[in-house]
């Protein structure tokens, strides 16, 4: 059974960090890639960052570009997200996702999901 587990979500003022952890199991991590995607209330779930399964390529929507950070650790099968000079903005529930294609931005490629987890960011 796959799983995909996300922590490290919680509330934090503007310009503050936060690091999310992904930790999957039950797939070989190491041949998906992996990508996060955020939903605020009211709004649709839209792409955040991605990265390849060798972690040697990364994706970012350019609202996150330069201050959000995509990693993974194929030996742990976890993948993270950095995010710096948080905004108010960035408020949302942030999920990650595995897929085994060479496809990053849309959410119909990922086969798998995890549960979620908030990020709150006060002004």
């Amino acid at each position: 059974q796959v799983q995909l587990v996300e922590s490290g979500g919680g509330l934090v003022q503007a310009g503050g960090s936060l690091r999310l952890s992904c930790a999957a199991s039950g797939l070989t991590f190491s041949t998906y890639a992996a990508g996060w995607f955020r939903q605020a209330p009211g709004k649709e779930r839209e792409f955040v960052a991605a990265i390849s399964w060798s972690g040697g390529s990364t994706y970012y929507a350019d609202s996150v570009k330069g201050r959000f950070t995509i990693s993974r650790d194929n030996a742990k099968s976890t993948v993270y997200l950095q995010m710096n000079s948080l905004k108010p903005e960035d408020t949302a529930y942030y999920y990650c996702a595995a897929n085994p294609r060479d496809s990053y931005y849309r959410s119909d490629v990922y086969d798998y999901w995890g549960q979620g987890t908030q990020v709150t960011v006060s002004s």
